[in-house]
C-alpha cells in the first residue's frame, strides 16, 4: 500500500483544523517547502505540526545542503523526529528556489554525494570532519581561541539518549546520477521526473541497477507528480496547464532533459527551459506568463495527471503496480478557491482508492 504524500507551498501555514481534517482523509505526510523568500520556515512549521498532528510524517519538501550547516539540518530533522515520536523524514535535494532567491545555484552532483554522506552519518550519531558540514565563512577558526581543548569533530551528541529511530534520508532526484546516488546512500528516493509510465520505469531501472550488488533491500521509492482531479476534463486540464512548469522545469533547468521522450515533448520542455520565470516562483496560477500557452496538451496530459478521479486512479494505479511505494501530490492545497466541493474530489475518491 502506498503512502499518500500532500506537497507543500508558500501557503502552506498552521492551521489545526486543517492539520485534523488531513488526518481524517487519510494523507501519510505533509511536505513543507524550505524557500526562505516564498515560504515559513519549514522546521517550525513542523515543529508545531507535529505537537498538532497523531499520524502524518512531516519532511521538508525539500531542504538542500547550502542554506544552513549539515550539522544544524540534521540536527533540526532529529528534533522533529523527538518532537513527533517518530515521524520525521528529512527531504534533501541540490537546491532550487532557496538557492535563487540568494543568488546560487544548485550544489554540484559531486559534493551532493559528499554532502548525503555527512547526513547519513550525522543522523547515525557519528562524527564528521568541521569541512565536511559546509562553509564556515569568514569568521575565524576555533583554533585561534585560548582553550585546553576544542571539539576536532561535529557530531550531534544528544542522540544517543533521544531513543528514537534515525531520521530516514529521502533524496529527491531527476537526473541519472542523483537517482543512483540516491539509491546507494539514502532510505528514500522520490523521482521528479513526471507522472509518464516510460520515464517512471526508466528512473526505477536505474535506481535498481544502482543497488545490484548491494546488500539489504534498498530504499523506497516514490515519486513526486502533479494531480488536477475534477470532473470535468477541461477543467482540470486548464489549471493542469499552469501547474505542469514548476514541476517539469526540472527536466531541463541545467541542460536538456535525461531519459525517455517523445517528439512532442521537446517543445514544450524547450519554452519552459527558455521562459521560466522565478520571480513567480511558488504562485501556481499567475505565474509563468512565458511559458503558459507555450505547453501542449499532449506534454501536460503525459507529464502530469489529471482528469476525472477514475483517470487519476488509473494513472496512479499503474505507477504504484511498476514498483513506486510513495507518491508526493502536487494539486489538492493548490486548486482554485472557485471549485468549491470539487477541490477535495482527489482526497474523497482518488486517494482511497489507491489504498
Amino acid at each position: 500500500m502506498p503512502e499518500i504524500w500532500r506537497a507543500g507551498g508558500s501557503n502552506t501555514r498552521f492551521d489545526p483544523a486543517e492539520i485534523a481534517a488531513l488526518e481524517a482523509q487519510g494523507w501519510d505526510g505533509q511536505m513543507f517547502m524550505d524557500s526562505q523568500s516564498l515560504s515559513a520556515d519549514p522546521w517550525a512549521l513542523m515543529g508545531a505540526w507535529a505537537r498538532e498532528s497523531t499520524r502524518l510524517k512531516l519532511s521538508p519538501g525539500v531542504t538542500n545542503p547550502l542554506t544552513r550547516n549539515l550539522a544544524v539540518t540534521a540536527a533540526s530533522a532529529a528534533t522533529i523526529q523527538m518532537l513527533s515520536g517518530g515521524r520525521a523524514v528529512l527531504g534533501v535535494g541540490r537546491g532550487d528556489s532557496a538557492l535563487a532567491y540568494l543568488g546560487m545555484a544548485p550544489v554540484p552532483v559531486a559534493r551532493f554525494e559528499q554532502d548525503l554522506v555527512t547526513l547519513q552519518t550525522l543522523l547515525s550519531g557519528g562524527a564528521v570532519a568541521f569541512e565536511a558540514t559546509g562553509e564556515r565563512g569568514d569568521g575565524p577558526a576555533s583554533h585561534s581561541l585560548s582553550l585546553g581543548a576544542r571539539p576536532e569533530a561535529t557530531q550531534l551528541k544528544w542522540l544517543a539518549t533521544s531513543g528514537l529511530p534515525k531520521v530516514p534520508l529521502d533524496v529527491a532526484a531527476t537526473g541519472p546520477r542523483v537517482i543512483a546516488m540516491g539509491a546507494r546512500l539514502a532510505e528514500r528516493v522520490t523521482f521528479s521526473v513526471g507522472a509518464g509510465l516510460d520515464r517512471v520505469q526508466w528512473a526505477l531501472d536505474l535506481a535498481r541497477s544502482a543497488r545490484a550488488g548491494m546488500a539489504g533491500t534498498g530504499p523506497s521509492y516514490g515519486v513526486q507528480v502533479v494531480v488536477v482531479c475534477h470532473p470535468d476534463d477541461a477543467t482540470a486540464m486548464d489549471v493542469a496547464m499552469r501547474m505542469a512548469a514548476p514541476l517539469a522545469r526540472f527536466q531541463v533547468m541545467q541542460g536538456s532533459a535525461k531519459g525517455p521522450s517523445k517528439g512532442h515533448q521537446n517543445a514544450s520542455l524547450q519554452a519552459i527551459r527558455d521562459g521560466y520565470d522565478m520571480n513567480r516562483h511558488g504562485g501556481v496560477h499567475e505565474q509563468n506568463r512565458l511559458t503558459h500557452g507555450a505547453l501542449s496538451p499532449e506534454f501536460v496530459r503525459d507529464f502530469a495527471v489529471v482528469g476525472t478521479p477514475e483517470a487519476c486512479t488509473a494513472k496512479l494505479l499503474a505507477l504504484r503496480d511498476a514498483g513506486i511505494d510513495r507518491f508526493v501530490i502536487v494539486g489538492p492545497g493548490f486548486y482554485p478557491p472557485e471549485w468549491g466541493e470539487a477541490a477535495d474530489l482527489f482526497a474523497r475518491e482518488v486517494l482511497p482508492a489507491l489504498r
